[in-house]
């Protein structure tokens, strides 16, 4: 914009290049003035405003298309006003219309690439839904879902625009079933952790030799101290969450699925294989606790049983050795006899 041009329009005189000496400084020409300072104010803000909005654009799409930096940085002039003030545009050019012409012209061309590239970004904001949907435990049928944004693609009933917003829009709505569903997956996945303790503690409680002398056995043990404490935990922690699930699922009117399975059922099934195994476990102490006194009983009836470690039987008396007692060591009265018979022996002789 020529700034000799602009004040000559308002009046001649307030062009210096012109050799006139005098300015014109009528109320009409301060007037126009006012009202020429005040336009180019105005002009300043839809060109920044304009400005902005395609900044925006080229962001989104760079975002969208994974455009490299070096690409990006070809705009910087263009993208470092998105958040700047009327008052804050001060560099020279920096609104000028070729430098917004060039940006439409940027964006135009993203756009038709968009276009061209429609079927790689859907696919790509498709496997974000499923990761997603993944980390939540929600079962979806992702070869239902791709066939589908193929057909639309493929049928061109749809603007990409559409479409891209429609996949947005399914995106920030499962975001917000992630989120809905927290609190419950955090304590399924508690319980499971648990479950997983109680399994080992199991295995841990049938091992004979856990209180061997082994290396590691003290951290078994340790181990095992906690996963007790924590088994203890379970019947409370399945109580909290049917309560949970219920009131999740009476909110929404759905039911709360966990990788496709209902999960009031799964806690269900829990709390029944926990019973049996319960059961079991004081099955399995009458039928020891019965068996021992049977065992007592059968004691007190016909005497203790031998000793593993002594055979029963006659025992068999053996005799003094020639030089020794019975189990090897040298008898002392067999010594003490012989010395009293050889004394008489001398005193007879003698």
């Amino acid at each position: 914009m020529d700034f000799f041009s602009t004040v000559t329009e308002v009046h001649p005189s307030l062009d210096d290049t012109t050799g006139v000496q005098s300015k014109s400084i009528s109320d009409d020409t301060l007037l126009r003035l006012a009202e020429t300072v005040s336009a180019l104010n105005e002009d300043k803000k839809r060109r920044l405003h304009k400005l902005q909005e395609l900044a925006t654009q080229l962001i989104d799409l760079w975002n969208l298309m994974d455009t490299p930096e070096e690409e990006r940085i070809l705009f910087d002039h263009v993208t470092c006003h998105t958040s700047a003030s009327v008052d804050g545009v001060t560099v020279p050019g920096a609104l000028a219309l070729d430098l917004i012409e060039q940006a439409e012209v940027e964006v135009e061309r993203l756009d038709q690439l968009k276009a061209s590239r429609m079927k790689e970004i859907a696919f790509k904001k498709q496997v974000e839904l499923e990761e997603i949907f993944a980390r939540a435990h929600i079962e979806i049928d992702p070869e239902a879902a791709r066939e589908k944004i193929m057909a639309l693609i493929d049928s061109g009933n749809v603007e990409p625009t559409e479409l891209l917003a429609d996949m947005d829009n399914q995106i920030a709505k499962a975001k917000e079933e992630v989120l809905s569903r927290k609190e419950i997956l955090d304590r399924v996945e508690k319980w499971m952790s648990a479950c997983e303790e109680e399994s080992w503690l199991e295995d841990y409680n049938r091992d004979e030799n856990r209180y061997n002398s082994s290396r590691g056995a003290h951290l078994n043990l340790k181990r095992a101290e906690k996963a007790r404490i924590l088994v203890n935990k379970i019947p409370g922690m399945v109580d909290t969450l049917v309560a949970k699930t219920r009131a999740w699922e009476e909110d929404r009117g759905i039911s709360f699925s966990y990788d496709g399975v209902p999960l009031l059922a799964m806690l269900d099934e829990y709390a029944m294989l926990r019973q049996e195994r319960e059961e079991e476990k004081r099955r399995l102490r009458d039928q020891k606790k019965y068996g021992e006194q049977q065992n007592t009983e059968q004691e007190a009836i016909f005497g203790s049983k031998p000793s593993p470690a002594r055979p029963s039987g006659t025992k068999k008396v053996v005799g003094p050795r020639a030089n020794g007692g019975t189990n090897g060591t040298p008898s002392r009265r067999l010594s003490l006899n012989a010395t009293q018979n050889g004394s008489r022996s001398a005193t007879k002789d003698g």
